[in-house]
Formats: structure tokens, sequence, C-alpha cells
């Protein structure tokens, strides 16, 4: 048998293959740049549709996404069936229900990511632009994919979450409502007088620009602590009007200087100091016959 022979047979067949294969190759390269260009468009006509909807921006960015993956997935298929003449999309889905597990076990993590950024854009709660705390991660949502959604803490960071584990997670969502409310610990001597003291309290964060007028300011005696009398002061503000940080500042200093006008103390903690008893002598030592 002439090895030698077959082998330069076979790849001359393999060059005529290739060379029968150059015309559906260049028709398959222009669908695909075809393809690209209509997924451009489709872009551009969701962006309009939604542009002049009210629907809100996570749902502009889920139909955009949606739009392109649909025009790109119709375009491989075709760019396949040129490139292949046995391709079809039914032997796709029979192969398919071949290897559906094997597939669904080695892309389990992007399916599940992907279903959840789905629900996540479809559902009202946790939109563009809002704070949130998930998984230890407080900041503002900036971007929602349908794999992730990124999160720029409050330091500066960018921290890029998986949208299964937002899904899956509780998720703390600080502005769903602009108005929030806020507790202080106040500490006071014991010898205080504490229904001044609660009346002194009250006055003083109702003095404060930025807290709400009619839920005022609410006190509470809570518990005797180690070193002092610890009230509870709540009070609402509304975070679209009003820093939290500049209103708990102030609410600080407006406590601070009525209770020093009061004359009430506010006390440091109390340390408790132990100490080590006594190593007993062994009979015999030095003290033994003191």
């Amino acid at each position: 048998m002439n090895y030698v022979q077959v082998l330069q047979d076979e790849l001359q067949k393999m060059a005529r293959g290739a060379v029968e294969l150059l015309p559906n190759l260049a028709i398959a390269a222009v669908v695909l740049v075809a393809t690209a260009f209509l997924a451009r468009l489709a872009v551009s006509i969701s962006r309009r549709i939604a542009e002049r909807s009210s629907v809100r921006n996570d749902l502009k960015e889920l139909l955009k996404t949606l739009s392109k993956l649909a025009v790109w997935i119709v375009g491989i298929l075709l760019a396949l069936t040129i490139l292949v003449p046995g391709f079809t999309f039914g032997g796709v889905v029979a192969g398919l229900g071949i290897g559906a597990v094997a597939i669904g076990f080695a892309f389990q993590d992007i399916f599940e990511n992907f279903l959840a950024g789905v629900l996540i854009m479809l559902r009202e709660k946790m939109q563009l632009g809002d704070t949130i705390e998930a998984e230890g991660i407080s900041g503002t949502v900036e971007k929602i994919t349908l794999r992730e959604t990124h999160v720029r803490q409050f330091s500066g960071e960018l921290t890029i979450l998986p949208n299964s584990m937002i899904f899956k997670n509780a998720v703390k969502i600080f502005t769903d409502q602009a108005q929030r409310r806020f507790d202080l610990t106040v500490g006071v001597s014991y010898d205080s007088d504490l229904a001044a003291v609660q009346d002194i309290l009250a006055r003083a964060v109702s003095t404060v620009e930025g807290i709400d007028r009619e839920r005022g300011a609410e006190v509470y005696a809570r518990e005797f602590g180690g070193s002092s009398i610890d009230f509870l002061v709540r009070w609402w503000i509304d975070t679209n009007e009003h820093s939290l940080f500049a209103v708990h500042n102030d609410v600080v200093f407006a406590i601070k200087k009525a209770l020093d006008e009061a004359g009430v103390e506010i006390p440091y903690p109390h340390v408790t100091h132990t100490f080590a008893e006594p190593v007993p002598l062994p009979a015999g030592g030095k003290d033994s016959g003191a």
C-alpha cells in the first residue's frame, strides 16, 4: 500500500474542498457583517421606541440587549447554514436534546445569571440609581446587564455582583422611599431628671433644619447602661431634599448644645479593672514565717 499516495490524495481532496467552500465562506462573512449592521439598527430602533414610552431605564437596556441578541442568533444560524449545507435548525435542536445535560452543567452559572438578570430588570424594585446593600456591599446601582450588576460603592470603588447573587439573597434598597428614619442613642448621668431630659432632647432635634416637621422627633428612655441612662432619639428626613449625613451632624450638635446649656452630664463609660489574685507562696517561702 502506497501511504504517500494516499496522503497526497487526501490533501488534494481537502484542498479542493477548501476551494469549493470559499464562495460559501465569503457569503457567510457578508452575512455576519450584515448581521452586525442590523444588530446596531435594532438597538437604535429599540432605543427610540423606549424613549417614546415611559419605560424604566433598566427595561430600556433589557429591550436593547434582547433585540441585539435576537438579530445575532438569526445571523449566526444563517451563516452556519451557508457554510454547512447539511446544517438545519431542527438538527441543532435534536443535537441539543442529546447533549442538553452536559451543556446545562457546563453553562449553569451563565444561564442562571442570564435568567436572574432578566427577572431583575422586569421587576419594579431596584432600578438604576438606587442605593442598595447586598452581600455586605453598599453603593449606587450604575448598570444592570443580563449577567451582572455594577454597584458603585460610597468610597468610589466599583463592585460587580453576579445577578444570581442579588436575585437569590436579601437586598436592602435605601432609596425605595424618600422618607427615612434615623436613630441615635444618647446617654445621660443617673442623677438627671429623666422627664426634663426627654423634653430637652425632643426640642433640640425639632430645631434642626431638614427634620420632618409632621413626624417630629421621638425620644424614649431605653435602658440602664453601665454609666448612663440611655435614650433612643428618632427622626425622619426626606433624602431627596436633604443630606442624611448633614442632618445627622446637625442633630448631634444640637443635642450636645442643649444638654450643655441645661447642665445635663453625658458621662464617660465606666472602665472596670480586674486584678489577678495573689499566688500563694509555697511552704517555706520568704513570707512563711511572717
